[in-house]
């Protein structure tokens, strides 16, 4: 089983990715990625805030990027499981 350690690093690369993809890092003006896992449950909150002519919408960019957060996590926990039959 991964490790909470783990799990948070692999949620806040892939939301990270999505938002740096979405925009250049100098377009914006600020983001955070925030990752909590406890207790077997992920929780990640994505503020996204680009100039107002900066490409696509910010909530949209979140929204995408919570759930490759999420996704990452999904695929980390496959990988683990896969060696040991419980996949």
């Amino acid at each position: 089983m991964p490790s909470d350690e783990e799990v948070v690093r692999a949620a806040s690369a892939a939301a990270e990715g999505v938002i740096l993809d979405a925009y250049k890092q100098s377009e914006l003006t600020d983001f955070d990625v925030t990752v909590e896992f406890e207790d077997g449950v992920l929780d990640v909150d994505v503020y996204v805030n680009p100039p107002e002519d900066a490409g696509p919408d910010p909530d949209a960019v979140a929204d995408e990027a919570a759930l490759a957060a999420g996704d990452a996590v999904d695929e980390l926990f496959a990988a683990d499981g896969a060696g040991d039959g419980n996949a």
